[in-house]
């Protein structure tokens, strides 16, 4: 079983292109893995509690279950627009997930591992955590990613994150898998150092924040939302559940292969209190989820961000550009793990290059010329081969298994690069081999149908490959290749050359990526069409 979910995110403000990233990237996973013959549960959702939360909904002068509702209806539209495989979706405000929060605070709680306790000091309303020394700056100061600091003294439940410190840094020293890619398990091991000095505050009192979770044992009180939301990754996965069958089986599903999270949250809610917490309810090192960190994508260096105004609304993404390139361009221009510099132009020119021009053209030309120079159908070989066409062959079956190799490491962007690189070997095998120049002299017959047969045979591996980036373009392309059912009882693994029947008969073509216009060329067709009229 692969079971891959991603951070919930916060119902405060509408979902920008940083979210449309992490379901995108994760979507592809999920698909890879259903390509790959297995058993794929892909879980996302929402988290819908908090300060911030009741605050933005008391201005607003509506109830937090309201605004969350219509922040929540916002990112289902969109994942519905993008496309997202999802198997199981994370409310939490859900019953179900209630009860599980509810189960395990009684648990720790039993088990010694929660007390109560006065304590003063500055708290950040945006992050809502209360601070220490060590979050002030040079000048002593809370810097501006804090934002409003107020001094609170008040009472509170904690968890016991100390006694689990030691645990955890030998774990994560030892691990090769708690964190992807490798290099962010510094970062992890130098949190773990800084978190050792203090327990986890996991309690807000209800006179002050009542939109959470209750406590069960303290009803004056409610779930810090860190404490809650983490714990979506195995509610709603079955964890506890004894009576609900709209619930995965938990045994099945857990350990988690893949959580996908961005690299500002890796600490200290995922890196430090998830382990922590998982630890202390009595799970074992092998059953430690695995983190997969994304980086940022940035806009001419700097981070996106609402206050700096220049967040991108991948709703306009779509309306400009469609699903196709907007998918393709957020898993191909950013290498996982690390940040990426948001450019629109860029989008356009890698869908117009890559898919419209490279691809596409190469699956419209080599149907066309099937069409043309052997009615649609193709010719058995009968022995007939020739060194390019033997090195496209070859070349084809290295990008079939570097491809794999590396969607299988999570490198999304490097395996559609190979890809691509491919598609320009096939062009260039066009271009050397001429099939119109071969269509002219009957006694290059053999090699005609040599060259047809490779060209239709590359177009269909690559349009199988490219299904779990491009699901809609890959079944509009597998249908006019004829290849649908054959590509429905694949797996990557055993792909290999010559899997169009002897005499294949392919269907009509149809132009899959239309070029994305600019507004100067846009501007010439509307001239030639009103000059026709």
């Amino acid at each position: 079983m692969y079971y891959i979910t991603t951070a919930i995110d916060y119902t405060n403000a509408p979902p920008h292109i940083g979210h449309a990233y992490e379901k995108v990237l994760s979507d592809v996973l999920a698909r890879w893995h259903r390509l790959k013959g297995e058993e794929v549960f892909f879980l996302t959702g929402v988290d819908q509690h908090g300060q911030k939360v009741q605050q933005t909904a008391e201005k607003r002068g509506i109830t937090p279950e309201q605004h969350a509702q219509e922040m929540t209806q916002k990112f289902l539209q969109l994942w519905d627009r993008l496309g997202i495989s999802y198997d199981g979706w994370a409310e939490t405000s859900d019953p179900r997930h209630i009860a599980c929060v509810q189960k395990i605070l009684l648990n720790l709680f039993n088990k010694g591992a929660l007390y109560k306790k006065s304590y003063k000091g500055f708290y950040s309303v945006r992050q809502e955590q209360f601070l220490t020394d060590k979050e002030r700056n040079e000048q002593g100061e809370f810097g501006p990613e804090w934002g409003e600091v107020v001094e609170l003294e008040e009472e509170n439940w904690y968890f016991k994150l100390s006694e689990q410190i030691p645990w955890l840094k030998d774990y994560a020293n030892r691990s090769d898998s708690f964190v992807l890619p490798g290099f962010r398990k510094a970062e992890i091991l130098n949190a773990i150092d800084r978190a050792s000095e203090g327990d986890l505050c996991i309690s807000r009192p209800k006179s002050r924040l009542s939109w959470g979770i209750e406590f069960p044992f303290d009803p004056d009180f409610v779930t810090y939302v860190w404490f809650d939301a983490l714990i979506n990754y195995i509610s709603f996965a079955g964890y506890l559940n004894e009576t609900d069958a709209s619930l995965p089986e938990f045994n099945k599903l857990w350990p988690a292969s893949c959580e996908v999270i961005g690299k500002d949250i890796l600490v200290p809610a995922h890196g430090i209190y998830w382990p922590a917490m998982l630890h202390a309810m009595g799970f074992s090192d092998t059953q430690m989820p695995t983190l997969l960190v994304h980086g940022w994508w940035n806009i001419n260096g700097e981070k996106m961000s609402k206050s700096l105004g220049n967040v991108v609304d991948p709703n306009a993404l779509l309306d400009a550009f469609g699903k196709d390139a907007v998918r393709y361009y957020l898993v191909r221009d950013i290498t996982t793990g690390k940040d990426s510099n948001f450019d629109v132009d860029r989008l356009v020119m890698l869908y117009n290059t890559e898919l419209a021009n490279d691809f596409g053209n190469l699956c419209n030309r080599s149907i066309n010329m099937t069409r043309r120079y052997q009615k649609s159908r193709l010719t058995p070989l009968n022995g007939y081969d020739d060194d390019l066409s033997s090195q496209l062959r070859q070349s084809m079956e290295s990008t079939v298994q570097t491809f794999s190799a590396h969607m299988d490491a999570n490198m999304v962007g490097e395996a559609l690069a190979i890809l691509n690189g491919q598609v320009s070997a096939c062009n260039g095998y066009i271009e050397s081999q001429q099939p119109w120049q071969l269509a002219k002299d009957p006694t290059q017959e053999d090699r005609l149908n040599c060259v047809l047969r490779h060209l239709l045979e590359c177009c269909t591996q690559i349009a199988y490959l490219i299904s779990c980036v491009l699901p809609e373009a890959s079944v509009r392309m597998l249908g006019q290749l004829n290849a649908s059912e054959i590509c429905s009882k694949l797996v990557p693994d055993h792909l290999s050359w010559g899997i169009l029947p002897k005499c294949h008969q392919i269907n009509d073509p149809e132009p899959v990526f239309p070029r994305i216009l600019s507004k100067e060329e846009k501007a010439k067709l509307q001239n030639k069409a009103a000059k026709k009229k």
